[in-house]
């Protein structure tokens, strides 16, 4: 046990036996995050490793460092200012859906629309690419920053449903499917992997001596992986990787302004992720709070602002956040010697670049299996968290998402041809190009998910002005591109100077449609039935949707 002395009569137990357990789950989930986003833009993307664990792990790895040290600091200081010897820590680490969402729907895209262009090389395009997510981060930081003033606000405007129904699109669409395609790439390994993920994490039941289920997924994977490999029966190429080491020193850099630009065409995308840590700041905090240790929620939000600042400026692509977990490592009987230990090592690691290798090493399939977990979680979580009644509106929320993960799929040079691409855009009969469609549909998906769900649920408790309030924004951001962008690249824009006619009419009709349901709805409030049934469900507000 490790004292240190905060006054003269008081001093705080900082690093206890439970240290050590809570540094083992922190650390493992900040390794497990970022050999996801490695895993993303390698494996499914075709991102080249170097750029991955060269460029973007020292910075996304230095602002967990950084926001794990203050949060060890805040510990110090409750402590110091309450003469609790017991305060736990904040836990911080990168943020999981975020992380693996921006991969899916910033990074990697970006990197297949930049291959297209002549005036990249692959490499180029990949540094390209490394400077947008930087700049990602340093808008979301920015972001975070502004809302840490603004929290419990922020917390009451957002449609829940909304929110929760736009992550659990991408959960399903993103998150969940395509990492089965791995899974069933090489499916002895995969198999094995899943079903012990789902033994264990879905349906709850302890291994024999209570063995950690996703160590025993990624360890007996990778055991059969490799023997498969050594005795030839993987059935596909098999080579074990080198001992190489990334070292970078993650000094603050301009680079991120080269890609600042390209970055704001994706913020209807990053947005929604830095709400959703705001948010989830707030209840974290106040879950430490219930636990016993009263940290400010302000102070909680400006380190997770300025520690994903800090890293975008660094280099890194992903986000960092309080986790939820605060009561359980208490119970488990951390202090702040865990934070202090994870900071450390997941920062040097990726300095150093020992990450990189575990990351390396691990097969794919083991941890495919793991990101389907994460999805299954995330689409739960959406229909736990939101009342029953508002379920069909989450669900409405998948379908941007769906047809994002449909335009990634037709827009990959490797799967359609870019030329064939091109004309599926502009080929139609007696409507607009499906292609084209599906390409707007996906655009912004995000938002567009988080307004329909908001939409809905508005719809669904009666309140039919505030339904024709959310359809009046889809309609304003749909008319500039913010959202169902017609451009294939995503980009906002003047509808007039759109350069394909076809592509001219997706703002005014997408536009108009919004519109007219908004009036439509604007103009039934004021009807005897509408005015009824809004009566209804206010007297009724858990009956009402029998």
């Amino acid at each position: 046990m490790t004292q240190t002395e905060t006054n003269d009569s008081f001093k705080y137990d900082w690093f206890v036996l439970g240290d050590i357990n809570g540094f083992f789950g922190l650390m493992f989930d900040n390794i497990t995050v970022m050999a996801f986003l490695a895993f993303i833009l390698v494996s499914i993307f075709h991102f080249p490793e170097d750029i991955v664990f060269y460029k973007m792990f020292p910075g996304t790895a230095f602002g967990v460092l950084f926001g794990d040290l203050v949060y060890t600091y805040m510990a110090f200081s409750l402590a110091k200012r309450t003469k609790n010897p017991n305060v736990t820590a904040m836990p911080l680490g990168l943020d999981t859906p975020s992380t693996i969402g921006i991969a899916f729907t910033v990074l990697g895209p970006a990197y297949l629309a930049l291959q297209k262009n002549p005036d990249f090389t692959p490499d180029q395009a990949a540094l390209m690419t490394w400077y947008i997510g930087m700049g990602t981060m340093v808008l979301i930081g920015i972001i975070k920053l502004i809302c840490s003033f603004f929290g419990a606000w922020v917390q009451k405007i957002v449609p829940q449903a909304g929110l929760l129904g736009s992550l659990a699109g991408i959960g399903l669409a993103l998150i969940g499917f395509m990492p089965l395609l791995e899974i069933f790439g090489l499916p002895i390994v995969g198999m094995i992997s899943l079903g012990l993920i789902l033994y264990t994490l879905i349906a709850r039941i302890n291994l024999p001596f209570k063995f950690p289920g996703v160590l025993a997924a990624v360890v007996i994977g990778t055991v059969v992986y490799y023997f498969l490999g050594a005795t030839h029966l993987l059935g596909v190429e098999y080579a074990v990787p080198s001992a190489k080491l990334y070292f970078n020193l993650p000094i603050p850099t301009a680079n991120f302004m080269k890609g600042i630009g390209e970055a704001l065409k994706y913020l209807p995308i990053a947005f929604p992720f830095a709400i959703l840590t705001v948010i989830g700041g707030i209840n974290v905090t106040e879950s430490a709070r219930v636990a016993g240790d009263d940290f400010d929620t302000r102070d909680i939000l400006l380190t997770e602002a300025f520690a994903t600042l800090i890293a975008g400026v660094c280099g890194g692509v992903a986000q960092s956040t309080p986790y939820i977990g605060q009561p359980a490592y208490k119970s488990m009987g951390s202090r702040a010697g865990y934070t202090l230990l994870t900071g450390l090592f997941v920062g040097i690691g990726g300095i150093v670049g020992y990450i990189s290798f575990f990351v390396l090493l691990i097969p794919k399939a083991t941890l495919a299996p793991i990101l389907v977990f994460v999805a299954l979680d995330i689409m739960s979580q959406a229909f736990e968290a939101c009342p029953i009644q508002h379920a069909p509106a989450v669900a409405f929320s998948y379908f941007p998402t769906v047809a994002r993960m449909l335009a990634i799929k037709l827009g990959d040079p490797s799967i359609v041809p870019p030329e064939h691409f091109q004309k599926l855009l502009e080929t139609a009969e007696k409507s607009f190009p499906e292609t084209l469609v599906i390409v707007a549909l996906g655009n912004g998906f995000i938002l567009t998910a988080m307004l329909w769900g908001g939409f809905v649920a508005a719809l669904i408790d009666r309140k039919l002005k505030e339904a024709s309030v959310y359809l009046t924004i889809c309609a304003g951001l749909t008319f500039f591109g913010i959202i169902h962008s017609a451009d294939p690249n995503g980009n906002m824009y003047l509808p007039w100077n759109l350069s394909k006619p076809v592509f001219k009419l997706i703002p005014y009709h997408f536009t108009a449609g919004y519109l007219i349901l908004a009036i439509t709805f604007f103009v039934l409030s004021y009807t005897k039935e509408a005015t009824e049934a809004a009566t209804q469900a206010s007297e009724n507000p858990q009956n009402h949707h029998s």
